[in-house]
């Protein structure tokens, strides 16, 4: 993929200086339109050898552009804060929202080719880092975002000229590190593994651009106008709605599923349900102070029917458990700034570090159960989620977390007989909308929408546990069950 990136091109200073001025006009003004626009954000991947001009076209950018709408971000070794949270988690905070362009200077490609080539991992794990790069980039791509990736590349004999005229001048001596020469002591091994990376990786939604780095006026220009022509393209034609590419989910033929055969008569009385709460609740607290848990973290879901008893399940976990060490999420509409990301952004900014946990009142199976029922987004969007989630939680489960998912299942009845306790009782009355009514007529929709979500994300790693809650008090000391039981397993 390198060969035509290293055959001496080079461009004329009068004929740079002659399009520069045009260049950066109609940068500034593509870079206006996508802010008024606001229609998807830009991302701009900026990768390559050591020495090639990475560094200087990220200046040369913001430089040419209005630097208050670029969010540019330079990624080195992992923070503290980073290594105990799943590897995307610091790329995800870096995202730009629609409307503004962002610049990695470093990004998810930057890791796996150094482990690789310092043979930290092996070739088949090499290989499913980059299979997760591609779903990563397709997915941002179906949310939107418009992903612009820049490799900028040097033979061996310009690099090691580069880097030499580099060190040579007291003003860019300190660009080059020994960790630089200790790179160019390995060039063909990186050439090799990055070659592979950018053939697997270099796809119809997200083709890698490869630019000669050894002449800044060549570079330069080049890198602005693939910039510009992205920009350019996309501003007038709007990137058209995924299209499913498998079978819609079809109910069984006996239509049987899930919620409609779950035993809801279960129950409890009064003294063993005070009983079973205080000795699940006193084992969840050991648990969770376990000092395993030092190098783990805690990521809770709850989903149900409203009426489910949600609210109040979470109250008997969280009393078992230290305030300091947990953070809950209730999910609701979301707001402007996170419309202007991917929908999983607002879950990814609450992935809690190690020894800590996180409880979502409801969460991003919201893409596949209220988004997909009041077509709040389109067929494509909801039938990709589900891999896209799985995918998400295996990162979670990668970076130490110890995923459990609940969904607090009620029947029809039951749902409407708490509808109208609450309706009778002043300090209920808050609990009941009509939208919650309204909801309740789509029934059949939403039961249809559960049963394909938990046979499609139920998982090994995250498995959903389904618990029959017309009975409230056996529904909690059930799901605190549940809880200690993965914990138990877990750790």
């Amino acid at each position: 993929m390198f060969e035509s990136a290293e055959i001496g091109h080079k461009l004329g200073k009068k004929e740079f200086d002659r399009e520069e001025p045009k260049l950066r006009r109609a940068l500034l003004d593509a870079q206006y339109d996508l802010l008024e626009q606001a229609r998807f954000p830009v991302i701009i991947l900026v990768n390559g050898v050591d020495g090639a001009g990475k560094g200087e076209t990220v200046n040369l950018f913001n430089e040419w552009m209005d630097p208050r709408h670029i969010h540019t971000h330079a990624f080195g070794g992992s923070t503290d804060a980073e290594r105990q949270r799943p590897e995307m988690w610091r790329f995800w905070r870096a995202l730009p929202p629609k409307g503004r362009i962002g610049i990695l200077f470093g990004s998810w490609y930057t890791d796996p080719i150094l482990q690789r080539v310092m043979e930290s991992e092996s070739a088949a794990e090499f290989n499913e880092r980059l299979a997760r790069i591609r779903d990563h980039e397709r997915m941002l791509v179906a949310e939107g975002a418009l992903i612009v990736k820049l490799w900028f590349h040097l033979s061996k004999d310009a690099q090691k000229k580069r880097l030499k005229e580099l060190s040579a001048k007291k003003k860019t001596a300190w660009r080059v590190t020994k960790e630089d020469w200790k790179h160019f002591k390995r060039y063909d091994e990186f050439v090799g593994v990055c070659e592979h990376a950018l053939k697997e990786t270099s796809t119809g939604e997200a083709p890698w651009n490869v630019i000669e780095g050894s002449d800044h006026e060549y570079r330069s220009l080049t890198a602005g106008r693939l910039l510009l022509d992205a920009l350019q393209r996309r501003l007038k034609n709007p990137a058209a709605p995924p299209v499913s590419r498998e079978p819609l989910p079809q109910p069984a033929i006996d239509q049987r599923d899930v919620l409609n055969t779950a035993d809801y008569k279960r129950k409890l009385t009064r003294e063993d349900y005070s009983r079973k709460l205080d000795k699940l609740q006193g084992e969840l607290s050991l648990l969770t102070r376990h000092k395993k848990m030092r190098e783990r973290s805690l990521v809770m879901v709850f989903e149900g029917m409203d009426a489910a008893g949600k609210g109040s399940t979470i109250r008997r976990i969280t009393r078992a458990m230290d305030a300091r060490f947990y953070h809950i999420v209730p999910i609701a509409a979301p707001s402007d700034e996170e419309r202007a990301h991917p929908y999983l952004w607002r879950f990814w900014r609450h992935v809690p570090p190690h020894g800590h946990a996180v409880i979502f009142d409801r969460s991003w199976y919201g893409r596949v159960l209220v988004e997909r029922v009041e077509k709040f987004c389109a067929e494509g969007d909801w039938m990709r989620a589900y891999h896209e989630i799985n995918e998400f939680e295996e990162q979670l489960a990668s970076g130490g977390a110890i995923v459990a998912k609940f969904w607090l299942a009620i029947s029809p009845d039951e749902q409407l007989r708490r509808f109208k306790e609450r309706a009778k009782i002043p300090h209920k009355q808050f609990k009941i909308t009509d939208e919650d009514w309204r909801n309740r007529k789509k029934w059949p929709q939403y039961e249809r929408a559960v049963a394909d979500m938990i046979d499609r994300t139920s998982t090994g790693i995250a498995p959903w546990n389904v618990i029959a809650s017309n009975d409230k008090p056996w529904a909690r000391v059930e799901t605190l069950k549940r809880l200690v039981e993965t914990l138990e397993r877990a750790l």
